[in-house]
């Protein structure tokens, strides 16, 4: 009888360090997942606008807002579907808002990808550029400071999460 015992402790035991091990590399593919889908757009959203080199690297091919400053550009890149700025957006237009306070003007201009109905997505871009506008307003830039434009083409380059953008240059 004894060894029946055993048997089934050696079972126990066994389950047991399975359901540890399964456990672990859950968390462990977890913790993966969640550092990868928001570690870059956060860094380049969180840092100083003079530590932001001046040519950042392509945007990541994911589906989350990020904001980079590219040759003195600010690029505001949204989610589909979506019209909400990244964080950080302030902390990327430093320079910008600088200069319109110091008189000169800001360009916005809205871009969108390809893909789904082409009346939708121009209102959506436009929506995208009203809520960088906003948000410069609220950071005590003058409306008189800023130019809405729509660009020539306004289906931007590239793949579809680049194509999703706003972008903010200082005019003169």
């Amino acid at each position: 009888m004894s060894s029946q015992d055993n048997e089934v402790e050696y079972r126990v035991v066994a389950v047991l360090l399975v359901a540890v091990i399964v456990l672990v590399t859950g968390f462990a593919v977890g913790l993966g997942v969640h550092k990868s889908r928001g570690g870059a757009a956060k860094t380049v959203a969180a840092a100083p606008a003079a530590a932001v080199p001046a040519a950042v690297a392509a945007v990541a091919s994911s589906d989350d807002a990020s904001v980079v400053v590219e040759n003195g550009v600010v690029k505001f890149y949204f989610a589909s579907g979506k019209a909400d700025l990244a964080s950080g957006a302030l902390v990327a237009l430093g320079d910008a808002i600088a200069a319109a306070k110091a008189g000169k003007r800001l360009v916005l201009s809205g871009f969108h990808d390809a893909t789904g109905d082409p009346a939708f997505n121009a209102e959506l871009a436009k929506k995208r550029a009203l809520a960088v506008r906003d948000a410069l307003v609220g950071a005590g830039v003058a409306e008189t400071s800023m130019e809405l434009k729509k660009p020539e083409q306004t289906t931007g380059t590239g793949n579809d999460a680049e194509a999703r953008r706003v972008e903010v240059m200082i005019a003169g």
